[in-house]
Order: C-alpha cells, then sequence, then structure tokens
C-alpha cells in the first residue's frame, strides 16, 4: 500500500510540473532536445480502414499511387516506421496458402486484384528507409455474424459448427483460443509471412480472448487442474511463445511485439493479455507498446499514473512504445468521467505525451492511431492544430542541429 502511495505521489508531483511548464507561452521554444542522434520510433497504424477508403475499388495502379503518397506522407511527418495492418479477418492483404484475399482491397472475400499490395509496400517503405511491421490480428474473423461473408477457402469456413469458431452474436465471429489446430492455424500464418516478405517485425493488437464461454468445453477438458484464468492465459501464452520462437528461428533481427489494452485490469480480466509473464519472462516479446489512450485528467486511468504502471512491471527492460490516440483530438473522451472534454479544451496531446514519455525508462517511441488522422480534409480545428504543435517538434530539433 505504500509503494502504491509513492507512485500516485510521483505521478502526481510529475503532472504538476509537467503543466507548470507547458503553462509557459514559450513552451515551444523550450522543447527538450533529448538526444543527439535520433532513435526513437516514430510510428503509424495503416489499418484496414484506410484500405476501404483509399483502395477498395481501385485499379492496381491506382493503389500503386496511393502507397506512394502514403510512403509521402509517412516521410513528411518524420515517421520512420508502418504498423501495416496485413491480416484483419482471417484474410490478407498479399498472396496466401492459408488465407483468402481480403475484402477490404477487392470488396469480397478471396477476390484478387493481382497486385502483392505487402510487397509494394516493403519495397517503398524501404527504399525512403521507412520500416515496416506486419501487423495482425490473430483471432477475429468478422465483424459481422453473417457467414455467407466468409471465403469457401477461408479457414475459418470449415470450422463453422465446431468448438473452434464461434458465432457470438452483437460482436462477430471469432476463433476459439484454446484449441491447438487455431494455435497452429495462426503460427503457421506468421511462418508464412516472414518466410515471404523482408518485414521488420510482426505486431499483434489487443484483440486476444472474445468472450467468457468461447473455451469452456476445452477448460473441462483439463479436469480444473487450474483456474480458468490461468488456463486462458496458458493458451495465449502458447501462441505468443510460438510465434516468437517462428520469427526468431527465421531471422534473428525480425522483432516481434503486441500492442494491449492500455488498461492492465483489462488485459487481466477480459482479454487474458498476461502482459506481466511477457514483460518479466524471456521468449515471448521484443517490445510492448501498450494503448495509452488516455487524457493527462482521464478519470480513471490518467496518462502519466499509467505510464508509470507499465514502466513499473517491465522488470526485464523490453522495449517500451506509446501508442497515442490522435482519434480523439477535437473529440468528447466519453469515457475519461472528468477528463471527458480534455481532447477538446487542449489542441497539444500528442506533443506533451511524447515529451513525457522520452523520460521513461526503455522507452523506444510512439505510435500515433492512425493515418488517415493526419491526412484527411477535416473540419475538425483541433485536430488540425494537433497536428501542427505535434509537428512542431520536428522543427524544433532541426533548428537545434542547424544551431
Amino acid at each position: 500500500m505504500k509503494k502504491g502511495m509513492i507512485w500516485v505521489g510521483i505521478a502526481v508531483l510529475v503532472t504538476a510540473f509537467f503543466f507548470w511548464k507547458w503553462g509557459n507561452q514559450d513552451h515551444h521554444q523550450k522543447t527538450i532536445s533529448y538526444q543527439e542522434e535520433i532513435t526513437e520510433t516514430r510510428g503509424v497504424f495503416i489499418s484496414y480502414i484506410e484500405y476501404l477508403k483509399y483502395f477498395q475499388g481501385k485499379e492496381k495502379e491506382e493503389i500503386k499511387e496511393e502507397i506512394d503518397q502514403m510512403i509521402e506522407q509517412v516521410k513528411e511527418f518524420q515517421f520512420n516506421t508502418i504498423y501495416l495492418q496485413v491480416r484483419s479477418f482471417s484474410d490478407s492483404i498479399y498472396p496466401s496458402q492459408i488465407y483468402p484475399y481480403s475484402h477490404t482491397i477487392s470488396g469480397e472475400q478471396g477476390k484478387e486484384i493481382g497486385f502483392d499490395i505487402l510487397d509494394y509496400f516493403l519495397k517503398k517503405a524501404h527504399q525512403g528507409n521507412i520500416k515496416v511491421h506486419a501487423w495482425v490480428n490473430p483471432y477475429r474473423i468478422s465483424n459481422y455474424t453473417d457467414t455467407s461473408f466468409l471465403a469457401e477457402t477461408n479457414p475459418a469456413k470449415k470450422w463453422l459448427n465446431t468448438n473452434k469458431v464461434k458465432i457470438i452474436e452483437g460482436k462477430g465471429i471469432y476463433y476459439n483460443p484454446a484449441e491447438p489446430e487455431v494455435i497452429d492455424l495462426i503460427i503457421r500464418g506468421i511462418e508464412e509471412l516472414v518466410e515471404n516478405y523482408e518485414v521488420d517485425g510482426i505486431l499483434l493488437d489487443d484483440y486476444f480472448y472474445p468472450d467468457d464461454t468461447i473455451d469452456l468445453k476445452n477448460y473441462q477438458e483439463v479436469e480444473n487442474t487450474i483456474s480458468i484464468k490461468d488456463f486462458r492465459f496458458s493458451k495465449v501464452n502458447e501462441l505468443v511463445s510460438g510465434i516468437y520462437q517462428t520469427v526468431k528461428k527465421k531471422n534473428s533481427e525480425i522483432l516481434f511485439g503486441i500492442s494491449p489494452d492500455g488498461n492492465i485490469q483489462n488485459n487481466d480480466e477480459i482479454h487474458y493479455a498476461d502482459i506481466r509473464t511477457w514483460l518479466k519472462e524471456d521468449g515471448y516479446i521484443d517490445y510492448i507498446m501498450p494503448q495509452l489512450y488516455y487524457g493527462f485528467f482521464h478519470g480513471t486511468k490518467p496518462y502519466i499514473e499509467t505510464l508509470n504502471e507499465w514502466k513499473k512491471w517491465n522488470v526485464k527492460g523490453k522495449k517500451l512504445l506509446v501508442a497515442l490516440a490522435l482519434y480523439k483530438a477535437g473529440e468528447v473522451d466519453t469515457y475519461a468521467k472528468e477528463g471527458k472534454n480534455e481532447w477538446i479544451e487542449n489542441d497539444n496531446m500528442i506533443q506533451k505525451q511524447i515529451l513525457v514519455s522520452r523520460n521513461i525508462p526503455n522507452y523506444d517511441g510512439y505510435v500515433l492511431f492512425r493515418y488517415d488522422f493526419l491526412v484527411k480534409d477535416d473540419k475538425n480545428v483541433n485536430l488540425q492544430s494537433e497536428i501542427q504543435n505535434y509537428f512542431s517538434l520536428f522543427q524544433k530539433e532541426k533548428t537545434d542541429k542547424t544551431k
């Protein structure tokens, strides 16, 4: 209890100092140049939502032009890493022997366009000195319950009406994380990726256990020798360690990371993502990227306090990146209680969160969610100001280097 109070006290003091410092009108001139050489990861997510907007319904040459434009924008905003969603619904944006082609590109799952988007993305990004991590959603099959959407070549199709796949009303269709064949399927999909593409990393997002009933049959088979929570931790850990070994067997330089829920309690009780084991033991991950989608005055998960919580558990010094909520700029933060208007009343949240995070041990960078919010023509004045203030970080660094 005393240690907990000390952490809270430190968070309060840091917060007070932080807002005193940035309350000064000349705060842009006081931005620290924290390193002589820029080594942090500066990343951006590009998701299937971008594909629906920029790629779907277009010919391959038009898609190439869109990708070229994306890479140029990424460079302009000083990013050095793209987290590219390559598998979002038991599908792929590349030719696969395991998964059907993604409907987010062609409009129909299984319908190909005669063009390898991942290969083109990788070549263009690497030419621009941009790294690419292949972002995979392991268990989600569909956001909807209509199974007619599934291509005949989707492995989930043959597993319908079995314990391997579950249709969850109001949520969609998901693989059962406790099924050995499901674990093997996902690992084989990662193996295919690292065998065929020069990716710089593999990333899993926060979609782990889809509900609390999907694996009850599997749990009964272990005769309750462990708690159901530990059983679920063990199944997710089996997947995570299997992916890690597969990646490292191919190339030890390829990084493997996970971007879990920023709320550690949710990971424990809802997602069954055993972040403490991943951070304390070897053989699971190279980096952790918690989704810290909170403001400084969030009513339950204030940013600095939550960041310090992740720092506390990172005892082995794994690379720590922060995923930040650019999408909240100018919007009401519905579940933030007394902090719900923080993203409306301020327009430099991302800038401040980056500056604070740089002081955390083993900090390795940040990733913004997501690309479209950087470039879309939007009447959200706060978002535009947020982007300007974010960009001023690098203008100041550039000025410092020329002095």
